[in-house]
């Protein structure tokens, strides 16, 4: 096991500025012997799930964090120590998005005081705030607020972060805060602020940054970082560039030992609590729920109905689903709501009759959905099996019940939703727009210089997603044949191999969303949707 690992490490999901999939760190980082990684995405945690179960896969304890850019434009990184410092890194990552601008996060400093608790802080990079002060010489202001961290994280949980990428103005600031770690009895600690996995990809994160920047390679040289040492480094690497500060490898592994955090054992799910009327309990008012939309459909509770009821109610007695029915109810009524204020629906029309939503799948077998409006479908009707929607084994997940709304109420439905249980405890779910072919054309040409006309025709014509086979389409197109291997063209193209896949940014999921009975910022951070009035969460609905 390596004497060393990574605490301040960017993946893809640091939008076009990490040049390496989750996957390929943290292979890497068992090729390296690491003990443990951190992933400290830019201003989110979109890939922090991801992130820790792909970690436990390969023995590697998985650390989350978050490098959060301040007001200001400075940067702190910030790992999770323990699950309410967890929910304290979402609750300060959700701020910076609230308070600040949707594209522009920024965090106000004086939150994380009120946000420390389970948190470690290290200083940051050579843009962090106190290492920016002390580059500036300005030793009296960085004193200051290192004394503040230190009040508001208490001394055992800050280290003034080193890092040595053999760039200009790099060993005189790390014997400066090695001095202020010495004065103020704070620790320090080696990190390497890595952007890729290994240093051949330093290619793809000079695109990457001028993509970002919409500008060509040769117009950002001041925006790009000045060498390729951003990678992940072995114990031995790290050791030599530190020979003289041998703690701050050390403190590496302490930190670790502090974050015992692990997001893909501790956060933990448990459904949705409901309130119900006076001397009812969950199940007692489904029950009655039910009973009284069977009298209006079928005249009566039949026998038939009855026995279907019976052994529905029991299932959802063994699973615990009632909470999470009443919920799904509670959803399908605001829905009505919006349909009767529309003049969509009579309001004396029973739901049942004129469900808002069409239900889909295989929740649709079930009696007790379409009594209370999750379905349009009779299940006695049409003698649907209930065992493959609840089961009389244990579930394995939660159950899944598809819901589609039509357009002309899914718009402000979704604003209701949000008003009923808050921003902080609703959104929508989160989807990742990702390269494929087209896009990493366009915008890997214009990064690279090559001609517009060309790059718009390639584009055009070409017919695979996947960017991976660029190559051989390429190949197939007689006017652009004899350019896959000339100059440009043939980085072009492999670059493109290697971004295919990769996220380019988080986007409004059409018709997912979240609701939970405690806040959901604590679990995941949330921003403002593109679409006024709306949130989203910073997972895709994939996340697991």
């Amino acid at each position: 096991m390596a004497n060393y690992l990574e605490l301040h490490c960017h993946s893809n999901y640091s939008f076009q500025e990490g040049a390496s999939s989750i996957e390929e760190l943290l292979v890497r980082a068992k090729e390296l012997g690491y003990p443990a990684l951190a992933l400290t995405d830019h201003d989110n945690l979109c890939g922090a799930m991801e992130f820790a179960g792909a970690a436990r896969s390969l023995d590697i304890q998985p650390i989350i964090g978050c490098e959060v850019t301040l007001q200001g434009g400075s940067h702190l990184t910030l790992l999770a120590a323990t699950r309410d410092g967890y929910a304290n890194l979402c609750r300060l990552v959700t701020a910076a998005y609230v308070f600040g601008e949707r594209k522009d996060p920024q965090l106000d400093p004086a939150l994380l005081a009120d946000h420390a608790e389970g948190l470690v802080l290290l200083t940051g990079c050579a843009e962090g705030e106190v290492p920016s002060l002390v580059s500036r010489g300005q030793m009296v202001e960085a004193r200051r607020r290192l004394e503040e961290y230190r009040e508001w994280f208490g001394p055992e949980n800050v280290y003034l972060e080193l890092q040595q990428n053999l760039v200009h103005g790099d060993t005189s600031r790390i014997k400066a805060l090695v001095g202020l770690g010495e004065e103020l009895g704070l620790r320090t600690v080696a990190t390497n602020n890595v952007h890729y996995h290994v240093r051949e990809r330093h290619r793809l994160q000079d695109c990457l940054v001028a993509i970002k920047h919409k500008k060509s390679l040769e117009e950002t040289h001041r925006e790009r970082r000045p060498n390729s040492e951003f990678y992940l480094k072995s114990a031995e690497e790290m050791a030599d560039l530190f020979a003289e500060i041998p703690e701050a490898i050390d403190s590496t592994l302490r930190i670790a030992e502090q974050c015992s955090f692990d997001l893909s054992r501790d956060l933990g799910y448990s459904f949705p609590d409901y309130a119900v009327p006076e001397g009812h309990s969950q199940e007692s008012y489904l029950e009655e729920l039910c009973n009284q939309a069977a009298i209006r459909r079928y005249g009566a509770v039949t026998p038939q109905v009855a026995e279907r009821l019976a052994q529905e109610f029991r299932l959802i007695r063994k699973h615990n689903l009632a909470g999470f029915m009443l919920l799904y109810h509670e959803v399908i009524q605001l829905g009505r709501e919006v349909m009767v204020d529309l003049g969509l629906v009579d309001r004396e029309v029973p739901i049942e009759e004129a469900p808002p939503g069409r239900g889909r799948g295989s929740s649709v077998s079930m009696l007790v959905g379409y009594l209370i409006g999750l379905s349009h479908i009779d299940p006695l009707q049409y003698g649907l099996s209930l065992e493959r929607f609840l089961p009389e084994d244990s579930l394995a997940k939660v159950p899944d019940i598809d819901l589609d709304f039509p357009r002309n109420i899914r718009e402000e439905l979704i604003l209701r939703v949000h008003k009923k249980y808050g921003w902080d405890r609703a959104a929508l779910t989160g989807m990742l727009v990702t390269y494929q072919s087209k896009g990493a054309i366009r915008d890997l040409g214009k990064a690279l210089g090559l001609p517009p006309d060309q790059i718009d025709r390639f584009a055009k014509r070409v017919e695979t997603r996947s960017a991976r086979r660029l190559r051989h389409e390429m190949e197939d197109l007689p006017e652009l044949k004899g350019l896959a291997d000339a100059p440009g063209w043939r980085d072009l193209l492999d670059l493109a191999y290697e971004l295919d896949g990769f996220p380019r940014g988080l986007a409004q999921h059409p018709g997912g969303m979240i609701i939970s009975s405690s806040p959901l910022i604590d679990m995941v951070p949330v921003q403002p949707s593109a679409m006024e009035g709306r949130y989203i969460c910073q997972w895709d609905k994939n996340a697991s």
